[in-house]
């Protein structure tokens, strides 16, 4: 049995152990996408951020995670070599560095004043995909608020090519309505919606 791997939802970055920064993604999509593979008749494992608020896929193997790092560490101790990784999560930006201004309790107190947080850029997953199951295909997200549609579709571009996947999803404002799936020739399909799109991937 034909085995996929998707990864849904948000990831966050601890500030303390009760405060974090995090994207807003529901898992939707990784519920859409586990549904339409398990009908297809792969066997799914569906990797989801912990802050997800839509349903959970309720017929494929469903395992949490909460930060970058874990959705990593999950990846790299999977058992099997997965035949498709889809890689919709949205995962943080950015890491805190530093906490300036409070005493490195495990609850800042706003007693303490102001605070300055320092941001570093977080290290990102799919670049490292390709060398860990280099027969899968690969297929990344782009979500997209800013800029044109040509735009969007250039930094999908940039992903494949940085990537080495074998498709991008490019959706969000600067797209517009709908999904986007680049090739790396650079053909573009479009879907209305995401069961459209899910059922199209995962007859690839």
């Amino acid at each position: 049995m034909p085995f996929a791997v998707i990864t849904c939802g948000p990831a966050s970055a601890w500030i303390d152990r009760v405060r974090r920064i995090t994207n807003f993604s529901t898992g939707e999509i990784g519920t859409v996408l586990s549904e339409a593979f398990f009908r297809a008749g792969f066997d799914v494992l569906c990797l989801r951020g912990e802050g997800a608020t839509a349903a959970a896929p309720p017929d494929v193997e469903v395992r949490g995670f909460s930060t970058n790092a874990a959705l990593a560490e999950a990846l790299l101790g999977l058992e099997r070599q997965p035949d498709i990784v889809l890689h919709a999560a949205a995962l943080s930006d950015f890491d805190v560095a530093r906490i300036h201004g409070a005493d490195g309790s495990a609850k800042l107190s706003s007693r303490s004043g102001e605070i300055q947080i320092t941001l570093r850029p977080a290290k990102k997953i799919l670049p490292g995909l390709r060398s860990r199951f280099p027969a899968a295909r690969l297929i990344g997200w782009k979500y997209e608020l800013e800029g044109s549609r040509d735009e969007a579709i250039e930094r999908g571009a940039a992903q494949i090519r940085e990537a080495r996947t074998d498709a991008c999803v490019i959706n969000g404002a600067a797209y517009g309505p709908g999904f986007g799936l680049l090739a790396p020739d650079g053909r573009i399909a479009h879907f209305p919606d995401k069961p459209s799109l899910a059922a199209h991937l995962s007859g690839l």
